[in-house]
């Protein structure tokens, strides 16, 4: 494309209007190889993060880098496929479907589109799924298998040194209460004629429990920090972890979500995977109650079950409202 379709340029207000913002160098990096020798300490610059930035990148977490780059790898090929071999993965009114692919958010709803294809699909328990995956191109399973499996385990680490710095008795109480759903997104963002026009995707905080983002090698994620926007560089093989709006629930607010977007390159296409963790649709999330009970405070959220605030949120995402201000207590 020479010039960006007037369906996806964003009102003013919402536009990058520049194609590099200042670069954020203060994000911390949580490197696990010392794990075993610094745990203590670890854990604490794991719970600064998360309530200072609400990200973090995550190095020497066990995955291997040639994995780490054949995922997007893997994606661009799946993208780039011929649209027969993916029509049957385009979204649909049926529940049922575990695999589903997208473009923009929500193209049938959305006055202005984003820049973004995506695909999406469960992946825990694997054996579950696996067998609806793409059997184009011909390694999908196995790779994306592979990848699922180790990211999870990386994702439940982090999730028990979360309880541990939280100081919850029962350090499995994240992994045993509120990671039943794994999803895997593969998203593709092509490149642009005029990022300073489009977004890959807006202003939002994770509704899940936390993410782990490998953002191949590509730069595009931006964070919102002091009231600007920065530019989150990609560190080779390492995730960027991001706290999502249910952790920061559990946490009666100790924990901050990160609020992010997605831009848009003018010379290169972005290829993406994120993992996020989650609760079951029917859980009832809440403050943890031994949290409220050794504060002494009250909680600050008020209990709603994770289907009614999946819901909640796609309203307000929509809308440009804040997903978490209906549940603080004293609100309307």
């Amino acid at each position: 494309m020479e010039s960006v379709p007037e369906s996806y340029i964003q009102p003013i207000e919402k536009r990058p209007n520049t194609i590099i913002s200042p670069l954020c160098d203060s994000i911390p990096i949580i490197d696990l190889h010392s794990l075993p020798s610094n745990r203590s300490n670890l854990i604490d610059q794991i719970i600064k993060a998360s309530q200072d930035y609400g990200f973090f990148h995550l190095i020497n977490h066990g995955i291997s880098s040639e994995l780490m780059k054949d995922m997007p790898s893997l994606a661009e090929e799946f993208f780039a496929l011929p649209p027969e071999d993916k029509t049957r993965f385009y979204s649909s009114d049926d529940p049922n479907q575990t695999c589903i692919l997208k473009q923009s958010v929500d193209y049938a709803k959305e006055k202005v589109h984003f820049w973004r294809e995506n695909f999406r699909h469960s992946c825990y328990p694997l054996q579950n799924y696996i067998e609806d995956w793409p059997t184009n191109p011909p390694r999908y399973k196995e790779v994306v298998g592979n990848y699922a499996v180790q990211v999870r385990e990386t994702s439940i680490l982090i999730l028990d040194l979360i309880c541990e710095g939280l100081g919850l008795e029962n350090n499995g109480y994240l992994k045993e209460g509120f990671s039943q759903q794994q999803l895997i997104t593969l998203n593709h963002y092509p490149k642009c004629p005029d990022p300073t026009l489009v977004l890959g995707l807006p202003k939002h905080c994770d509704p899940h429990v936390i993410t782990l983002l490998n953002q191949g090698d590509v730069p595009g994620l931006e964070v919102y920090k002091d009231q600007e926007w920065f530019s989150v560089k990609p560190i080779p093989n390492a995730f960027v972890v991001n706290i999502g709006y249910t952790l920061e629930i559990i946490s009666n607010g100790k924990l901050k979500s990160g609020v992010h977007r997605v831009v848009t390159n003018p010379d290169k296409a972005r290829t993406t995977i994120v993992n996020f963790i989650l609760p079951s649709t029917d859980s009832h999330i809440e403050p943890a109650k031994e949290l409220v009970e050794r504060s002494k405070s009250p909680p600050a959220f008020k209990g709603v079950i994770l289907r009614d605030f999946f819901t909640t949120y796609a309203i307000d995402l929509h809308e440009g409202t804040d997903p978490l201000q209906r549940y603080i207590f004293g609100s309307p």
